[in-house]
This record gives structure tokens, sequence and C-alpha cells, in this order.
């Protein structure tokens, strides 16, 4: 469905700072980097937003529109605070990670306003202003509907609280000053995709989408997306946006893997009919399918809760046989167990860009070099063999 591009050519970031963090930039490359220094009124200096250095990032259309976006997309919900998620990367580190993952080829990033409370957001926009990234090339997508908490509390719709009256859900009021309070963040003039992070269930759709459009028209967004619902009611809103004239989604963000696959029943069906890009989030399955479960990793616990809570099957060994299929696969062809997966994802026609979160350099590094990994019929006929179907994941919030 969509039309890849080869780009002999990544982006650069200020590399003074991660040379010990990366041992790839070396000094043959450090030299490169260096004939693009940008002279400055301060004491700081700036990198050029492109340099001669190959990558093997491949782009495709984004649906059935002309905005090009890279085959991956590096998923920000881990850049903020750790005292939301004890994973999270705070500040310094996530900035000089954005320019490792920029500078090979990546121009697709996707956020939220809820991650970190607001952090997430301004990190990445922090990060665009100082590695002198190109607005241009660059495609940055956010999410609206949970609460916000002026905190590091998670409450995503507190809907018995006095102070968070109009503060979270699809309303009119609430996306006006949604999209408004992620520019502020970002220190953009525009959002490339804005994204309903969940439905409202108390918000007519009609409104929802009104409000949607109205934003397109301002100019403070280009398209609009929506995350994991129900496909009846991704489809309706669509319905109700074409009938009225309105701008529609053309993105839908969902939980798509190979231990998660119940939205082949509609949603993929309707993605792939109606032109809509599927960029699914946690591919990896928050690294299940990387690995043997008896493996631990400071993710560990978090996977574990992932999988329990929205990838949950009868049995334990259901998901197990897969994670066994994957392991074997990689080992016969000789590479990692993240690229098999990803590669599955990859050879469904309606998969535009899977969301990845990148917290080290060596893992994107591995997914990229994997790209070029075409799973054969047989493969592909072994890693679903196993597949259990399960209850859909909670779609409301």
């Amino acid at each position: 469905m969509a039309h890849h591009t080869y780009c002999p050519f990544a982006c650069t970031a200020d590399i003074s700072s991660t040379e010990q963090l990366f041992p790839i930039c070396n000094s043959s490359l450090i030299s490169i980097f260096s004939l693009f220094f940008v002279p400055s009124n301060s004491s700081t200096k700036q990198f050029s937003s492109m340099v001669d250095v190959p990558t093997k990032m491949q782009y495709v259309n984004l649906g059935s529109t002309g905005l090009k976006v890279s085959r991956i997309c590096a998923g920000c919900m881990g850049y903020g605070d750790p005292r939301w998620t004890e994973w999270a990367i705070q500040e310094k580190y996530a900035i000089e990670l954005i320019g490792e993952i920029y500078k090979r080829g990546i121009n697709f990033f996707d956020t939220a306003n809820c991650y970190s409370n607001g952090q997430s957001e301004i990190i990445l926009g922090k990060a665009i202003k100082q590695l002198n990234m190109s607005r241009g090339r660059i495609v940055i997508a956010t999410k609206a509907a949970l609460a916000v908490p002026d905190d590091m509390s998670f409450n995503p719709a507190p809907r018995d609280d006095p102070n968070f009256v109009n503060r979270f859900g699809t309303s009119r009021k609430h996306l006006f000053d949604a999209v408004d309070a992620s520019l502020k963040r970002l220190d953009l003039d525009y959002i490339d995709l804005y994204q309903i992070h969940r439905f409202d269930d108390d918000i007519p759709l009609e409104e929802t989408m009104r409000a949607l459009h109205d934003i397109v028209q301002s100019g403070k967004v280009r398209y609009i997306g929506a995350s994991s619902m129900p496909a009846w009611k991704f489809q309706k809103a669509n319905q109700i946006a074409e009938k009225n004239g309105w701008t529609k989604f053309v993105a839908m963000q969902n939980l798509y893997n190979l231990i998660y696959r119940e939205e082949e029943h509609e949603m993929m069906p309707y993605c792939m009919d109606a032109g809509v890009a599927v960029i699914p989030w946690s591919p990896l399955a928050a690294g299940t399918l990387t690995r043997k479960r008896e493996v631990k990793t400071s993710r560990t616990g978090n996977a574990k809760w992932f999988e329990e809570t929205f990838m949950k099957t009868r049995e334990q060994k259901d998901n197990d046989m897969i994670v066994d299929e994957v392991l074997a696969i990689a080992e016969k062809r000789g590479v990692s167990a993240a690229q098999v997966a990803l590669a599955w994802n990859l050879s469904k026609p309606y998969v535009t860009a899977p969301i990845v979160g990148i917290t080290k350099i060596k893992h994107l590094d591995d997914l990229i070099e994997g790209l070029d990994l075409e799973l054969t019929k047989e493969e592909i006929e072994a890693l679903e063999k196993n597949y259990a179907p399960r209850e859909g994941m909670p779609f409301t919030f």
C-alpha cells in the first residue's frame, strides 16, 4: 500500500556530548561533523541538520496522504520524569538520545500530553531546537484526551475531582485548550499529527470531529488520527466527518504484535480499505517477544504488568509458544528476536510505521539493521500458528 523510499543521508545531532555514550561516533565521523559547525553568538556551537552519513532507513507515505514518515516511529513515552514512570529517561540524556535517533534517519516522533504530564513534549521540543532539526523534514505526533495533572501522578480520568472539570476528554473546549498547551510545551507553530488518545463516551462524536476539523482549519494541526478504540467507533467518526465535509482521521495508533492480534478482526481490514495508516504501539510487546520469560531485565516487572493488562491470555503457555518460535527463527537466521518480531509486523500490508520506544541506541541500530529482513511464508505461518484468541484490550479511560 505504501511506497518505499531509500534515503542515502541521515541527519545529525550535536554529538560533542554523546561521544562517550555512543562509541559508534568515532573520530572519523566527528571529523565529518566538524565541517558543519555554524557560528553562534553564544559559546555553544550548532550543527547543520543534514550530514553525509549513510542510513538504511526507509520512508513511506502515511496511509493515503502525501506525508512521508520513516518506517520506524520513535516513541517518546520513556522521555520524562522517573516519578511518573520509573524507567523514564531524564532531559539531558533524552535529548542526546533523540539526536542519535534523528541522525539515523528517523523523522517520525510520537508523544502525548500525558506522558510524564507534559515533560515528554517539553523534552522533544527542546531537542528539536537544540539539535537544529529541520522542521520541514520531521513529523511530530502527539495525543490528547487523558488528564494532565500538575504533579507526576497518573489519573487519566479524574471524574470525581472538581479541579479537573473540563480538563480531560474529547470535548470541543478541552481539545482547543489541549492543542494550545501541547504547542506551548513543544515550542512549535503546528503539530503534524494530532491524535485522540481515547474517545470519551460522554462526548458526542459530532462535537469531537467538528472540533478537530476546526483545529486543522486554524493551522495548528496538519493531520488527525486516533489511538486504540473499537473499530466501529473509529469508522463511525470518519463517516460523520465525511458526511459533513470535515477532516477525517488518517492514522490509527493501536496495539498490535504477535501476542495481541485482535485488531485483525475489524480494525485492520477497515484501515486497509479506507487507506488509513496503521502505526502500531508496542510491536515488541514491551520486550516480551525479545527474550525468554526467565531472562530478567530492568523492565521485566513493567513487561509482566503490561502483558497481564493488555495481552492477557487464558494460559501463559499460549504466549510462551509464540516467543519460542520468534527465538527459533532468530537463531536460524542469525538475527535478533527483536528484528524477527518487527519484521513480522512490517510484513503486514496495512502497517505503516511501528512505534518503538528507544532507550538504548544499540537497540535502534539493531532494528534498523533488520528493516531489510523478509520472513518467508513458512516462517510467518510458524509465528502465527500458536496464537490463541483473547479478550480485547480495554478502550475506556
